[in-house]
């Protein structure tokens, strides 16, 4: 990720990933909505519910409480977490479900060769490389089921911008159409297949 920042956010985040972490490198990139969600579990009151009538006090709330917890991390431990933040004894705080977390997938050399080359091909200089999104996937139930699974994006976006989930989530025409394109030229390369001209 270091390779392409530059300047102060480049040094950052070669600093972050030595054994003890410059502090003030973590600070700086807390700064950043993507960067900041990334090196921690994340909670957010995505839905909340209260009362029954306008010109009544409500006597129950609701709110409901999504998590992206970092691999490894222990889902009871992040419940406790928000219990403890919350204090408050006649707020309880519970699992909508049973956390199963899943294992993540190997990098594979091969995917990530074609990746990189037809990244090379359609945006030259592009740097290509694997992540953890910070955001949940529906591949966790193959994962479990021991499928190794790997998301994929070839659409580019204003990173300072970000507008998944958002009421306008939105994606460029032109870029759209570029990942389109991508992805073809991948689903094609991996399954063996030529283009007809």
């Amino acid at each position: 990720m270091s390779k392409q920042e530059q300047g102060q956010s480049a040094a950052d985040l070669l600093a972050i990933t030595r054994p003890n972490p410059d502090a003030r490198s973590v600070a700086r990139l807390n700064t950043s909505p993507f960067y900041h969600a990334m090196m921690r579990n994340t909670c957010v009151a995505t839905l909340l519910q209260a009362g029954h009538a306008e010109n009544a006090l409500p006597q129950r709330a609701q709110a409901t409480i999504q998590c992206r917890l970092l691999p490894g991390e222990d889902p009871e431990g992040v419940r406790r977490t928000l219990e403890r933040v919350v204090a408050d004894t006649q707020v309880a705080v519970t699992m909508a479900n049973e956390p199963r977390p899943s294992p993540a997938s190997p990098v594979r050399p091969d995917l990530m060769a074609t990746i990189e080359r037809i990244t090379s091909e359609m945006w030259p200089g592009t740097l290509t490389l694997p992540v953890m999104d910070p955001w949940s996937s529906d591949g966790l139930h193959f994962r479990r089921a021991g499928i190794p699974v790997y998301g994929l994006s070839a659409i580019f976006g204003d990173m300072d911008n970000i507008t998944s989930h958002g009421r306008d989530e939105r994606v460029g025409v032109r870029e759209f159409y570029e990942g389109v394109e991508f992805m073809y030229r991948f689903i094609q390369a991996v399954g063996g297949a030529r283009r007809k001209t």
